[in-house]
């Protein structure tokens, strides 16, 4: 630099202005020793990592590089220049070094932003990140290192120790707290979530308060993603997790079976004991024929042996179309190949109530699909409903207006065929 004062004043030009002259090619050289070595740093660099990394066999190494890891901290190879050339303008040195290391230390900080975003992707390359996320975390990390780079920023700019700022912050804890509320208490329940594995990315939760019922597509610090089954995104504090209940449908998705818990509504009118007319028609079913042959022996020798009249059906034992009915429902399902016979399995009857006489099947499909779910449900019951008239039984409902319109329409012809007989 003295080199160019020397030779501007050799050209005998006026001093004061080699002075400006001087300071302008000064301000130029170092622009252009900036823009070299950000081209070096960028275009050789750069791309010798890239392509070291991209032929190594390291995966993580592509996700540093779609992160740009070492490209945001290509940016502090020109700050690093201009530092080094403030004693150039000591009038302006300190100006300059303040905002010179002002600089660096914003780069620093995004350097390390986008390291721990980095690692928190290659992280999620393994199964365990869906068991224990460390998202929420790396985010508080994060917090911690961007206050930390906003208090040297700060104690850099006023030329005060760091340990001033920070002894000023302690006064401001209270309000500190209330801005970072949601912060910290998703910190805490993020930890709770994490140690009890309460939840993980892929659960499939419901949260009727917050209208969720979908899979977790993520967890962070202050909320939880689920998305619905309707494709919309939904977002929960994390700590309303902890705070308010949810159904987590993990365990029915580990345990390999989904429930069916249905009532199948029977018009108690229809319910009669058998005739030998429905007890003959009953034999020939293939998954009662077995236990008709059984039961009727049973019961014969049972009347038999106590000497009942059975002139009367009051008396004695005897087969009900509910009862045989029940059982084909039961023998159904254990012979049905989508339903798992491992888990718990009954066809019970639920107290009677004004819509009839509840027939529940408790049973479990072997898959835990939706679509299979349903697919076998529906199934089951459909069969069920077209094969409950077979058994004398009628299934209960409702009286419809085309039903009340048939009554109707009967009681009009009875009525008009009565007159005319008259």
């Amino acid at each position: 630099m003295q080199f160019i004062n020397n030779l501007l004043l050799d050209m005998e030009l006026d001093p004061r202005l080699v002075q400006y002259l001087s300071i302008i090619i000064k301000i130029l050289l170092i622009g252009l020793i900036c823009i070299v070595a950000n081209f070096i740093s960028k275009k050789i660099v750069i791309r010798i990592i890239t392509r070291i990394v991209t032929n190594s066999k390291v995966k993580w190494g592509k996700v540093i590089l779609e992160r740009q890891v070492f490209r945001k901290l290509s940016h502090i190879v020109p700050a690093i220049i201009i530092y080094s050339f403030s004693s150039t303008f000591p009038t302006y040195q300190s100006i300059i070094g303040k905002l010179a290391i002002t600089y660096i230390i914003i780069v620093g900080l995004v350097f390390i932003q986008s390291l721990l975003n980095a690692l928190n992707d290659i992280y999620q390359t393994f199964e365990i990140s869906k068991v224990k996320p460390i998202k929420g975390y790396i985010q508080v990390v994060n917090i911690i290192i961007m206050t930390l780079g906003f208090i040297l920023v700060i104690s850099n700019l006023i030329g005060e120790s760091p340990l001033i700022i920070l002894s000023g912050i302690g006064a401001l804890s209270a309000v500190l707290m209330l801005v970072f509320k949601d912060s910290l208490l998703g910190l805490v329940a993020g930890i709770q979530l994490t140690t009890n594995d309460m939840v993980r990315v892929g659960d499939w939760i419901e949260v009727p308060k917050y209208g969720a019922d979908g899979d977790i597509i993520d967890i962070s610090l202050n909320t939880v993603q689920v998305q619905n089954f309707d494709k919309t995104i939904t977002m929960i504090p994390s700590y309303a997790l902890i705070s308010d209940s949810f159904i987590n449908w993990r365990g029915m998705q580990s345990s390999g079976g989904r429930r069916i818990k249905r009532p199948l509504y029977i018009d108690t009118s229809s319910i009669t004991f058998c005739t030998e007319e429905m007890i003959e028609k009953f034999i020939k079913v293939h998954y009662l024929s077995d236990f008709i042959i059984q039961k009727e022996k049973e019961i014969t020798e049972y009347n038999a042996k106590n000497e009942i009249d059975r002139n009367n059906r009051v008396n004695g034992r005897a087969l009900t179309n509910i009862g045989v009915f029940r059982v084909y429902i039961s023998n159904y399902l254990k012979n049905h190949h989508g339903i798992n016979q491992n888990m718990s399995l009954m066809v019970r009857q639920l107290g009677h109530s004004e819509h009839g006489l509840p027939i529940e099947i408790y049973a479990f499909t072997n898959d835990v699909q939706w679509a299979v779910y349903e697919s076998v449900q529906s199934d089951i019951f459909d069969h069920l409903f077209a094969v409950a008239p077979e058994f004398g039984l009628r299934v209960f409902q409702n009286p419809s207006g085309a039903d009340l319109r048939n009554m109707v329409e009967e009681s009009s012809n009875k009525a008009l065929i009565g007159e005319r007989s008259y």
